[in-house]
């Protein structure tokens, strides 16, 4: 019986013994590193068998398919790829799937994927993260819907203004919170006030290159669970981690040239000759036409000094990027190293960079991880003083740089008063130094097996030194002999957060996590200035104040903040169809009144992936997703600086017989019930996949209204004060968002697109107190109209000559004469004054926004293309309204050359006079509508053999050019410009003018 069944059991296995025709060993490795991808899953297509990558990337096939036969390699993050074997050994390179990558959403305590968010959130294009090495805000512009990008100004290091969905506050922020590796940040300015100029953007500190996602959250579900801080958007940035990989070193270097985008025509000497003629003619005829120069002599003039040209340079930029990466299963690394220079394209201006980062994150138990994400930055920042612009725009072409001595031309020669501009930028220190550490630690403990508990710690440190010296041999030192100030500013801001998140799948269909945490924060800033004046020489400057005889009154300041926070979400979604979120923040903040410290910001979001459903299937094969969701929540604003709900005090300087003495005056007045700006949103979205997301559609729709806004409303005199903050208005933002995403392509040719428009309408609905409107110099705040309202008069045409008795009196000149411009009677009491018939002649609100990304590959060679453009937005040009004053005292636009004359009677361009009364109008409010190409971006990667051959992973080259061409009407530097306040945005007046730039590029990685 034991030999029967030993036979039996014999002939079973021999009979179950696998067939064996081929054996087959493979490698699977990234196609751009070479680096050897695990966990990569290959299957003979056709069958059940497959087989799992090592650490190596390697695998194995026993099998009884006969060669040749199909794989199918599969891998998150790649591109799935089919592959013929043909013989007992292959290599299968993975390329990167962009679309795939770009799905995943970072949102705030954790993530997720985009198919399963209920919220309206938008990830940044890899395309676009690439496309700019100056700062990472420029990465937002055209890359996603509703986000409205506007430079601030073209001087290097400065930042740029950001609007999601719109602008919502009166006089508190409305910049967006950036999260850096889970690090809330403000991005503030942080200064002592010695700098003349744009100060240094913050955020400039951090590198772009060392990236990894940007992820917006636009709605109130996803920007609730940041509570107060999250009213307007939260941009979440996330920075290159180490992965499981061998050692990989990648080294890029880029060295470009940038220059002015355009000039503004102004007059050369010899027509700015003429009009000084003409005007000193209107003043008093009786001396005669030629009244400056003599009809020779202007013919000697030629063209004078061109300020501008002698200003403007080529500036070199270059940048290079050095980064270490790898690790394995248990302790993944990546350090990086970058240095960027950036000549400004005005002379004696420019920003350098200096930084590093190290991010690491270990497995210490099956149970516990760690992490740590340190960024260390040093920047450095040669700032055009305040005014430079202007002063170049309007100095007369006949003055001169230097006098025959050889010494500098102090100022403008004639009656208006302003420094030679190439003086100030040849003699004058104006720069900025800042060193910044960023840095996170957390640690990960798995309690139970779907329960985590986390907890972190974070320091923003950023200390600025800000120096400046005034030369007795320029104008602005020369009264003073000398003048030089030094101040230092720090900002110290640490954070601890711990969170609990428990995830469960039950019955294999209900899928819940829930998130609980409370977090803390705080932050302390410190400044001090000194400086002194009449200096014995200018040798030393700022370096030396002790040798200036009078020293200047010291200033010093400290103040802080602190923040408490309890959060809560819950997630849950049924069979991966049906979806639920829901979270609460509670906040309690140092910066309100006694009565109003805690704030409350609830949201709810629901969603429904159609697509899941049995009636979907008859259309499955043209439409593969179908999601809706909806969400309602409300947030919070607590920007509004320190102190602001205190009675405060002030030190004042009196004189008291024949002493002087220090006392304190009250500033403010207590306001105990001082609270948030609340902003309340609702939203609804549809995300749709065609032809298995080869294309893909979302639209979403937004109300979000804003109350209790924090104004300064006017109080009894008898009060002892004019005003004090309240809360007070309401500002309402609705419209639409569309995206459209495609990805087409085969085997040697790709092409992935991202296209998005957004339609916002921002108008004010209350001021308080029964207020209709408020008006701010050029501007006017009234209920019914958008932020950013310009308000003038209205042009009407030139007088002419046989009109002066009838329409005379609509110049608003007590004597009028022919070639004064003419304004609408806006009243209608029958004459017009600058103070009555104002209106409102039109707003800086953009009717919409849009931005188109190409990214072409064939074989080796690359094409990305990124578009964007602003339509039905008007800009006030302040530099056209100083140039068209005609005077004589300064210099001007070339439509002086078509200025009225008696014989030269024109119908749009008045008069010179020496002493015109400057009248805001619309002539000065141009559209600002522009269609630019930001980036074109070529690249050819060296073929494999060639690389290889030089001991190399990949080799990549690459031409850059940025702001290339640009498309507009407008007549000033750049259309995408803004100055001013909440109150003022859409100004351009003496701004640092916009750069374009060609460049090269050259990425190895060994």
């Amino acid at each position: 019986m034991l030999f029967l069944l030993q036979i039996s059991v014999g002939i079973k296995a021999q009979n179950s013994q696998p067939l064996i025709n081929s054996t087959l060993n493979g490698t699977v490795i990234d196609q751009v590193t070479n680096q050897p991808i695990p966990g990569v899953n290959v299957q003979i297509k056709g069958t059940t068998h497959n087989a799992i990558t090592d650490l190596d990337g390697k695998f194995y096939f026993q099998t009884g398919q006969i060669f040749p036969y199909t794989l199918v390699i599969s891998y998150i993050g790649y591109v799935t790829q089919e592959h013929i074997a043909t013989n007992a050994f292959v290599q299968i390179s993975l390329k990167e799937d962009i679309k795939e990558l770009d799905e995943l959403v970072i949102i705030g305590y954790g993530s997720t994927t985009k198919k399963d968010y209920t919220g309206a959130a938008e990830t940044v294009s890899s395309t676009a993260l690439k496309s700019t090495q100056r700062t990472l805000e420029s990465a937002l512009q055209g890359s996603v819907a509703g986000v409205n990008v506007t430079q601030t100004s073209g001087q290097p290091g400065a930042g740029l203004s950001i609007r999601i969905r719109g602008g919502s506050s009166i006089q508190g922020g409305n910049e967006p919170l950036y999260v850096i590796d889970g690090f809330p940040i403000y991005n503030s300015d942080v200064t002592s006030g010695v700098l003349s100029g744009t100060p240094t953007n913050p955020l400039s500190s951090i590198n772009p290159a060392d990236i990894e996602s940007i992820t917006v959250l636009k709605d109130a579900s996803s920007t609730a669970i940041y509570g107060s801080r999250g009213a307007n958007g939260v941009v979440i940035i996330t920075t290159k981690k180490g992965s499981s990989n061998l050692l990989t070193v990648n080294y890029d270097f880029t060295l470009g040239q940038q220059e002015v985008r355009e000039k503004i025509d102004v007059l050369d000497a010899t027509g700015y000759a003429n009009l000084r003629n003409a005007a000193l003619f209107d003043a008093n005829p009786a001396l005669g036409t030629n009244q400056y120069l003599s009809a020779a002599q202007i013919a000697q003039l030629g063209k004078g000094v061109d300020w501008q040209a002698e200003a403007f340079q080529k500036g070199i930029t270059q940048n290079h990027q050095l980064s270490i990466s790898g690790g394995n299963n248990q302790t993944k690394y990546a350090v990086s190293g970058n240095y960027f220079n950036q000549e400004g394209i005005i002379k004696n201006t420019g920003f350098e960079r200096l930084s590093g980062r190290v991010n690491l994150t270990s497995k210490l138990t099956s149970k516990s991880r760690f992490g740590v994400n340190l960024t260390l930055a040093e920047t450095t920042s040669k700032v055009a003083p305040s005014g430079l612009i202007t002063s170049l725009l309007v100095m007369p072409p006949t003055a001169t740089i230097y006098e025959p001595d050889g010494s500098y031309t102090l100022r403008n020669p004639f009656e208006n008063i302003f420094a030679n501009p190439i003086a100030t930028l040849n003699e004058r220190q104006n720069e900025a130094v800042s060193n910044r550490v960023l840095g996170t630690v957390y640690g990960e403990y798995d309690i139970f097996k779907n329960l985590v508990f986390k907890v972190s710690f974070g320091l923003d440190k950023i200390s600025n030194q800000e120096k400046s010296y005034l030369p007795a041999s320029i104008y602005e030192g020369s009264i003073t002999n000398g003048e030089g100030k030094i101040g230092n500013a720090t900002s110290r801001t640490w954070l601890n957060e711990n969170t609990l998140t428990y995830s469960k799948l039950f019955a294999e269909k209900h899928n819940l996590n829930v998130l609980v945490g409370y977090t803390q924060q705080n932050s302390v800033r410190e400044f001090v200035t000194a400086g002194s004046q009449q200096f014995v020489n200018d040798v030393t400057g700022y370096n030396n104040l002790q040798s200036g005889s009078v020293a200047l009154m010291p200033t010093s300041g400290e103040s802080q903040w602190a923040l408490n926070s309890y959060l809560s979400r819950v997630n849950y979604n049924y069979d991966s169809k049906y979806y639920f979120t829901a979270s609460l923040r509670a906040d309690g903040s140092s910066r309100f009144g006694k009565d109003n410290k805690w704030g409350y910001f609830p949201s709810v979001a629901l969603a429904w992936q159609v697509n899941k459903e049995d009636f979907f299937a008859p259309v499955s094969d043209v439409i593969n997703s179908l999601k809706l969701r909806t969400s309602y929540g409300a947030t919070g604003n607590q920007e509004i600086g320190e102190y602001q709900s205190l009675s405060t005090l002030t030190s004042v300087k009196y004189l008291f017989g024949d002493q002087i003495y220090t006392g304190f005056t009250p500033t403010r007045i207590a306001n105990n019930d001082l609270g948030w700006e609340l902003t309340n949103q609702f939203d609804a979205g549809l995300d749709v996949g065609f032809f298995n997301d080869k294309l893909n559609l979302t639209v979403d729709v937004y109300r979000k209204t804003t109350k209790d806004l924090l104004l300064d409303v006017q109080i009894p005199y008898t009060s002892g004060y004019t005003s004090s903050l309240q809360n007070f208005g309401s500002v309402q933002n609705q419209g639409i968002e569309f995206g459209l995403n495609t990805s087409l392509g085969n085997t040697n040719f790709s092409w992935t697109s991202n296209f998005n428009i957004a339609f916002n309408d921002n108008k004010i609905i209350a001021l308080g107190n029964g207020a209709e409107f408020y008006t701010f110099g050029n501007y006017i705040l009234q209920v019914g109209q958008p932020l950013g309202t310009f308000y003038g008069a209205v042009t009407d045409g030139i007088l002419q000559t046989a009109d002066i008795a009838t329409k005379g009196k609509f110049t608003g000149n007590a004597a009028p004469k022919a070639g004064d411009r003419l304004y609408k009677d806006i009243n209608g009491d029958g004459t017009f004054t600058t103070a009555a018939d104002r209106t409102t002649i039109g707003n800086a609100q953009p009717d919409f926004n849009f931005g188109f990304t190409n990214n072409f590959t064939y074989k080796d060679f690359e094409l990305a293309i990124l578009i964007n453009g602003s339509i039905g937005n008007d800009i006030l040009n302040g530099n056209a309204q100083a140039l068209e004053l005609y005077n004589g005292q300064q210099n001007a636009s070339k439509s002086a050359l078509d200025a009225w004359t008696p014989t030269n009677p024109s119908t749009t361009t008045p008069r010179a006079k020496l002493d015109p009364a400057p009248i805001f109008s619309n002539r000065f409010v141009e559209d600002g509508s522009f269609v630019r190409i930001k980036n074109i971006t070529f690249s050819y990667n060296l073929p494999k053999r060639i690389s290889e051959k030089l001991r190399l992973t990949a080799v990549k080259f690459r031409i850059i050019g940025e702001n290339p061409f640009t498309f507009t009407d407008y007549s000033g530097y750049d259309p995408e410009v803004t100055s001013g306040s909440n109150i003022s945005p859409g100004t351009d007046t003496g701004i640092y003018p916009a750069s374009k730039t060609i460049s090269g590029g050259l990425n190895i990685i060994l």
